[in-house]
This record gives structure tokens, C-alpha cells and sequence, in this order.
């Protein structure tokens, strides 16, 4: 079964700093039918200014992704961890038992990304974060794993995270095709481009939901970036 969420459909909020659309209900965005997507809990689309960002703040007993379309966005937390993750690279960030970060735009241009949120599969961790730097190049017959806390991937350089999801994401060429395993059930987000869902249109910043399905087949319409979330129920 698939269902597509237009990005016009979306919640939204601009603030000025930060123009964001919302895949499932946040701050001051609420929408009873788009409370999660079993154990994915947020997904934000984010549009971030120069020299903006998020304050130092609180999280704990969540995993926090975030993959970086365009710009840079930098790290900071209280563990004393940081970092710059560039367009196409990937963060993570368990919160576990408790953890203080911020996230600004240090770049000269606006910063894009996605900020993701999946629920542990285990509570009170250490808190930890890490990034990974991933080509850019289109990819050949699947899409790279990116992330991931499967015991069968963990030799497979994903970034890891605490619950039995996988992400992957990648960069296809004008027409060309491929098929996807799916596990669990899956979210796919057109991170830039145009796509075809199993016959159906999708454009940048639509969310598309897949239940019920043990593969989905890709096609770019226009060379596009694909993300795939792979989540428990």
C-alpha cells in the first residue's frame, strides 16, 4: 500500500530564520492522523539562514538523524562533541539518558536538511553522537545504506543507531531504475527531483508511505536524490 504526502499538504511554519515543513505533527503543528509512522516520530524538512540555527536545548531517549541537502550545519553538545556535516553527509545523535546541543548555519549560504527522528529501542543509553561522510556519486544498482541498527549491518559502515531501522539514500540518474527491499515498512522522502513510486509521481519534498510490501521500484524521472527509511511498525 502506498501513500504520497505532497509537500503542500505538509504543516508548515516560517519563523523567519527557519522556513520548515513537517511530515508528522511538531510544535506547534498538530494533526491527530500524523502522529508517527511506527517507531518514526518526526521528520522535518528544514531551510535554515545563514549565520542561524538552534540554541543550545535538551533531548533524551530519541534518535536524531540529520542529513544535510545543501550547505553545512554545525554540532555542538554537551558531551563535548563537534562537528560540521557538509551537504550529503549524515549525523546521528542518541540522546539517551540526556544530552544539550545546538545546530547553527555557519555557512554564507542557506542550509537544507532533514532532521529525522526514531524512537530507541532501548532507553537511558550513553549519550553519543557521530557522522559519516558518503559519496555523492549516483549510485549503481541500490541505494547505500546510510544508517542503521540491525545486528546484520553492523559490519557494513552504517552509522548506528538504537532500534532495528535502516536508512538509505542516494543520488539516481535520469531514468534509471531499481528495486528496494523493504524489511519492515518504509518512508521514502524526494529529497531534489522527480521520481516514480511504484507508478506513482513524486516530486521534491514529498513523503510517500509504503505498508504491506516487500519491495519498492524507483525510477527518476530527472536525475534525483532518494532517502529511504526502513522502520518497525
Amino acid at each position: 500500500m502506498i501513500n504520497i504526502y505532497p509537500l503542500s499538504t505538509l504543516g508548515h511554519a516560517n519563523h523567519g530564520w527557519l522556513d520548515t515543513h513537517y511530515h508528522f505533527s511538531f510544535a506547534n503543528y498538530f494533526n491527530k492522523k500524523r502522529m508517527h509512522f511506527g517507531q518514526l516520530r518526526v521528520i522535518n524538512d528544514d531551510s535554515i539562514k545563514a549565520g542561524a540555527g538552534f540554541d543550545m536545548h535538551r533531548h533524551e531517549n530519541m534518535e536524531i538523524i540529520t542529513f544535510v541537502r545543501s550547505g553545512a550545519i554545525t554540532h555542538q553538545d554537551s558531551k563535548g562533541n563537534t562537528g560540521r556535516t557538509k551537504a550529503g553527509d549524515v549525523q546521528v545523535m542518541s540522546a539517551g539518558s540526556g544530552i544539550y546541543h545546538s545546530e547553527f548555519n555557519l555557512e554564507s549560504e542557506t542550509t537544507t536538511l532533514f532532521q529525522i527522528w526514531i524512537k530507541p529501542n532501548k532507553k537511558d543509553v550513553t549519550p553519543r553522537w557521530d557522522m559519516a561522510n558518503f559519496n555523492a556519486q549516483i549510485v549503481q544498482d541500490a541505494l547505500p545504506l546510510l544508517v542503521s541498527g540491525r545486528g546484520e549491518d553492523q559490519d557494513k559502515g552504517a552509522l548506528f543507531i538504537h532500534q532495528d531501522a535502516a536508512i538509505y539514500g542516494g543520488k539516481l540518474a535520469a531514468g534509471q531504475v531499481i528495486t528496494h527491499p523493504i524489511k519492515d515498512q518504509a518512508y521514502i522522502l524526494i529529497s531534489k527531483g522527480h521520481a516514480d513510486i511504484d507508478g506513482h509521481a513524486a516530486a521534491q519534498g514529498d513523503g510517500i508511505e509504503i505498508t504491506q510490501q516487500d519491495t519498492v521500484t524507483i525510477k527518476a524521472t530527472d536525475t534525483a536524490e532518494i532517502i529511504l527509511i526502513d522502520v518497525p511498525a
